[in-house]
């Protein structure tokens, strides 16, 4: 539901009752991953996707039936899949199956859903789970937590309210969004019951040394894809606002020095990519000695065959162990044929993204594997192959 946050917050101000249908569950090639909503109130004003427009049209009826049923109706759960019986079935084209949740809300009744919309509009960090699956009674509960385990709301149950917690903050603390299993009563025995954690964390960030023309074009690339980007360089006459206006910061220091301190403040995460394009041994050589032992997702430098050549062999000497250096994305970015700084920002999106997700970066016409991991997840086995990350001695 965080696409819609900001329309359902204005809603609950307004004491508006709706009714929200969430994706919960994906299996195959469904268009949209756990968590997408399309929220439809009394007026018949909708907002937000479910499916891209495959189900819509089904779905708004679904929202329009609960809310007819009046305060307190029960919540509804519906699958969705393609039919080869009758093409005109409401359904996935795609052949995937998707599973939705149907709930009515009425701000003042449901105070922790009010509060979720409220944290997500105004950008907080926190998380909400709901029960998705299971005794009907706990279906569609939810529980507000927040990084230091607060929580608003609940699910019936004190231990399980803890239990959901716990698991809930180390996705929020990954900034995913996902399912989890857990028994009724909190335990990881007794009835299962699933439940979706709706994850609204912090952008990554991503740290580009070297204030170039390949550094303008990347930062709008990257804050395309919700990162936070930060550009570092220790020469002032190039490292200005007005040649990176889009960037959130624009720092003046030495490369490896503000990563030290940026690690050292605890700002960095494994969220965070890295992207060295100094093309200068004294500012690269010591930033990426001190990236690639730190427990980032991405680092990746630009350069030649050559030029990696000799860098690899210059963070040999300076100490940089071999299973760190098998981390280091060089020459960076996809093969694309690349040659414009436009060009070249696309290619190292392209391969951050592929690392983030677990994607080979393989074409997909030809493919036979699922075009979407199932549940959104990464790719497990492609991911370890493609971005192995961890602290490192």
């Amino acid at each position: 539901m965080l696409g819609t946050a900001a329309d359902l917050h204005r809603w609950c101000a307004a004491g508006r009752p709706f009714a929200v249908a969430t994706v919960v569950a994906v299996s195959g090639s469904a268009p949209r991953p756990p968590g997408a909503a399309l929220a439809v109130d009394a007026d018949g004003t909708a907002v937000g996707s479910v499916s891209g427009g495959c189900v819509e049209a089904d779905v708004y009826l679904l929202c329009q039936e609960v809310l007819a049923a009046g305060e307190g109706a029960p919540p509804l759960l519906r699958r969705y899949g393609y039919s080869d019986d009758d093409a005109f079935a409401v359904g996935l084209t795609c052949g995937g199956e998707l599973d939705v949740l149907v709930q009515r809300v009425d701000p003042a009744a449901r105070p922790e859903l009010a509060a979720a919309f409220a944290a997500f509009a105004a950008g907080e960090v926190a998380a909400l789970t709901r029960v998705v699956a299971g005794p009907a009674g706990l279906l569609g509960r939810a529980l507000l937590v927040r990084p230091d385990l607060r929580c608003e709301g609940g699910l019936g149950d004190a231990r399980l309210d803890a239990a959901a917690a716990e698991r809930t903050r180390a996705l929020l603390a990954a900034g995913r969004t996902g399912t989890f299993v857990i028994g009724a009563d909190g335990s990881h025995c007794g009835e299962p019951l699933t439940l979706l954690a709706e994850s609204h964390a912090a952008p990554p960030r991503l740290l580009v040394f070297g204030a170039c023309d390949f550094a303008a074009a990347l930062v709008p690339a990257a804050s395309l894809l919700g990162y936070r980007v930060t550009v570092c360089d220790a020469r002032p006459a190039f490292t200005t606002p007005r040649r990176f206006p889009g960037a959130d910061e624009v720092v003046v220091d030495r490369p490896d020095r503000y990563l030290g301190a940026e690690a050292a403040a605890g700002r960095l995460d494994a969220r965070t990519a890295v992207c060295v394009l100094t093309h200068d041994a004294r500012f690269d050589v010591p930033v990426l000695a001190r990236a690639l032992r730190l427990p980032l997702g991405y680092v990746g430098a630009m350069g030649s065959r050559r030029t990696h050549a000799d860098r690899t062999a210059r963070l040999r000497a300076a100490g940089v162990p071999a299973a760190a250096l098998a981390r280091l994305r060089s020459p960076i970015g996809l093969d694309l044929g690349a040659r414009t700084p436009q060009e070249t920002a696309l290619s190292i999106t392209a391969e951050i993204l592929a690392c983030r997700t677990g994607a080979p970066g393989t074409p997909l016409t030809g493919a036979s594997a699922p075009i979407h991991a199932p549940g959104g997840e990464p790719r497990s086995p492609a991911a370890d192959r493609a971005c192995p990350h961890g602290v490192l001695p």
